[in-house]
């Protein structure tokens, strides 16, 4: 649907969902609305004191919320795989929402030394939904949703220089690296559907949204209250990510985002996607090195 909000969010009794980055921003707006419509919510976030004080705030707003921690740096494998190992012991997992992220730093290392914006926003993704399709796959009906960004669309992915050894300039490798969240999701939709999974993929953006990754831009603080006030709240810049999770009517494959003024604000619906967003020769050789920098194989055959 069309003009979806989070007064369209079903009941989400007896659900559990992930939501990554879950202790500010937009992540927190998510993990709010999914736990005041009943779901089991997992805050996935690197410190226990902050996801510990985003759950005492949902709780005033959802009394006896069903709410936990779950250790996640997305800038170490090594915590990717230990956070998955943690999920997976679960009784059951209905949907993965990958909203972690960052944004436009000074050229910084994730543990494994790959560039920070693409090891994070991409390759922690990644990881960690190939480590949890396993569980996902044990409930019908499961979703992954995946965050992209309308900076997609002046994205490209350049696999000669994915280290930043040849060069870096911070708004290009924030562009790839979402350009590359939505590829991810093409192609897992591909081969999810080839291989017969019970788990959908779906993706979204949340038009210009104040939240915490604007911290790396100079007035930062400015802009991200300018943002909240003319262009998209933390809570509205939720919706599509609400949307892709809980809309029955959402299909694997799907795109959300913010659909007014060059999808910058608004309620959610479907999406555009920039022709490089669809190529998929690019998707399944991003897939390919994806493999092979994380040592993460999902075990899904290319789709033909």
């Amino acid at each position: 649907m069309s003009g979806f909000t989070e007064v369209d969010v079903p009941d989400q009794s007896g659900r559990t969902m992930i939501v990554t980055g879950s202790n500010t921003g937009i992540g927190f707006e998510i993990a709010r609305v999914l736990a005041q419509r009943g779901a089991r919510v997992l805050l996935a976030c690197r410190s226990k004191d902050k996801a510990e004080a985003a759950m005492t705030r949902i709780d005033a707003v959802a009394p006896g919320a069903d709410l936990a921690f779950l250790p996640l740096d997305q800038g170490d494998l090594a915590s990717v795989r230990a956070a998955a190992d943690i999920a997976g012991k679960e009784a059951r997992l209905d949907c993965l929402i990958n909203n972690a992220g960052v944004m436009v730093p000074p050229l910084t290392r994730t543990a494994q030394g790959f560039e920070q914006q693409f090891g994070v926003n991409h390759l922690g993704t990644f990881a960690l939904t190939g480590l949890l399709l396993p569980k996902l796959a044990e409930t019908p009906g499961s979703r992954v949703v995946i965050t992209s960004s309308i900076a997609h669309k002046t994205g490209r992915i350049d696999f000669d220089n994915l280290d930043a050894s040849k060069g870096y300039h911070r708004g290009d490798f924030y562009s790839q690296s979402k350009l590359a969240n939505l590829l991810h999701m093409t192609e897992l939709d591909r081969r999810l559907r080839g291989a017969g999974s019970p788990v959908a993929a779906l993706a979204c953006h949340p038009g210009v949204a104040a939240s915490e990754l604007v911290r790396h831009i100079p007035l930062g603080s400015l802009l991200g209250a300018a943002m909240g006030l003319f262009l998209n709240t933390a809570a509205q810049g939720a919706w599509p990510a609400l949307q892709a999770a809980t809309d029955p009517a959402a299909q694997s494959g799907d795109y959300y985002g913010s659909q007014q003024w060059r999808e910058m604000r608004g309620s959610s619906g479907k999406a555009q996607r920039a022709p490089q967003g669809c190529d998929l020769a690019v998707a399944r050789r991003l897939w390919d090195v994806s493999v092979e920098l994380t040592g993460v194989d999902p075990g899904l055959a290319p789709a033909d």
